[in-house]
């Protein structure tokens, strides 16, 4: 099923190119530019970088190591220092404005936006429909925010409460959003999920999700990781809220899913299932799970937005694999740093990862490098030298039209 669409997705992706070539090279120029966005784990510090030569990009300082989202546009980035009570806001500097045939790529300095999302603890942000969810932890509030009014300086969210403190989540759809539960009792911290309308009053009864974690959006289908399975939230037509489904993951064996990646063009979802393995999940397929082990542990994994059909996943003994996810099996590997073992502490430095363009960017936290694998070649091209420890990292970017 997912081969049928990738066809697809690739035949209509060619058409719009081949139709608008000749006036395209007439009237504008094409440039690629991407960055990077990279977090220290030693100090409250972000540094960009511009991927094509290193250069540095803006180096930001905050109050702690943050956790980086990028927004769906990658006009910004979300920097969450959850201890420290407060989001602050990057703008990447590069921007994109769409006119059909073709959009116009725009690249500025990149800079730290003024002013903060203030919080308890701050944690989860979830962008959909436009609206960007960020989950307060400390105190289960949900700050609701537009990207162009973060831009404009506007850092004033619509609050909600739909529930009591609680690590949790929030994932906007349309008019609703669908969010966490909390239990009771403190060995039951997260039992469900259920959705709020805008004013973050309940509809329809919560959906069972023990210990919900987790989240991604393909297509217009949002996914959660369940201790037993997956929701999916599927948009209804008209007004009418999401319905939500629980799908088991019994038949797996051990593990479950806490962590998951949406495909862009394809609709599937790339989630954890335990420490040794993950698991393809298509909504729209019968057999709905593909489980894949791997040879050790799993330290990151990413998909690639740009080919539909990559999947990249970095295991502790420091190789880089390529996960097919039309055929759901590993094709190639690589070794691209010295083993991080996965015992320890969860925050222990390790590397991350993010695909830029041609380029799968490995973060080495102890060798001081962003290390840059080809997607074609497989193979680690170059390297970046990056100040103090790099740990976490987002890549923002693309192709567009200059003039």
């Amino acid at each position: 099923m997912i081969r049928s669409r990738l066809s697809m997705a690739l035949l209509a992706s060619a058409i719009p190119s081949l139709a608008v070539t000749p006036a395209f090279a007439q009237d504008h120029d094409a440039e690629t530019h991407y960055r990077l966005f990279i977090g220290d784990h030693a100090e409250g510090m972000i540094r960009a970088v511009e991927l094509d030569d290193g250069a540095s990009a803006g180096t930001f300082a905050l109050d702690m190591t943050p956790a980086l989202t990028p927004s769906a546009s990658g006009r910004t980035v979300f920097a969450v220092q959850g201890d420290a009570g407060k989001v602050t806001v990057i703008d990447t500097g590069i921007a994109f404005e769409d006119h059909g045939d073709h959009s116009d790529l725009t690249v500025t300095e990149a800079r730290l936006l003024p002013g903060e999302i203030a919080g308890n603890v701050p944690a989860h942000v979830v962008e959909g429909s436009g609206t960007i969810a960020i989950f307060d932890d400390g105190t289960g509030r949900v700050s609701l925010l537009a990207e162009a009014d973060v831009l404009s300086g506007k850092l004033d969210p619509v609050m909600l409460q739909p529930g009591g403190p609680h690590h949790g989540l929030a994932a906007p759809m349309g008019d609703y959003i669908v969010v966490s539960v909390p239990g009771e009792a403190e060995d039951q911290p997260r039992v469900g999920l259920k959705v709020v309308d805008r004013q973050g009053q309940q509809i329809g009864d919560v959906m069972a999700c023990p210990a919900v974690h987790g989240q991604a959006q393909s297509a217009r289908v949002f996914a959660f990781g369940c201790k037993d399975g997956v929701v999916i939230a599927t948009p209804s037509a008209g007004a009418a809220p999401p319905v939500l489904q629980h799908i088991p993951t019994t038949d797996l064996g051990e593990g479950n899913v806490s962590t998951l990646k949406g495909g862009t063009a394809l609709q599937f979802f790339l989630g954890n299932f335990g420490p040794n393995a993950v698991v393809l999940f298509e909504p729209g397929r019968d057999a709905r799970f593909r489980k894949i082990d791997l040879p050790t542990r799993r330290v990151d994994f990413a998909l690639d937005p740009a080919h539909a059909r990559n999947a990249y996943i970095l295991t502790e003994d420091g190789q880089l694999h390529l996960l097919d996810v039309i055929d759901g099996a590993i094709t190639k590997s690589v070794q691209v740093t010295a083993p991080y073992s996965m015992d320890g502490h969860w925050r222990d430095p390790r590397p991350r990862l993010a695909v830029a363009g041609e380029h799968i960017a490995i973060t080495d936290p102890l060798q001081g490098l962003v290390r840059l694998v080809g997607v074609d070649s497989f193979e680690e091209e170059r390297t970046i030298p990056v100040e103090g420890v790099p740990y976490t990292i987002v890549a923002v970017g693309g192709s567009g039209a200059t003039h």
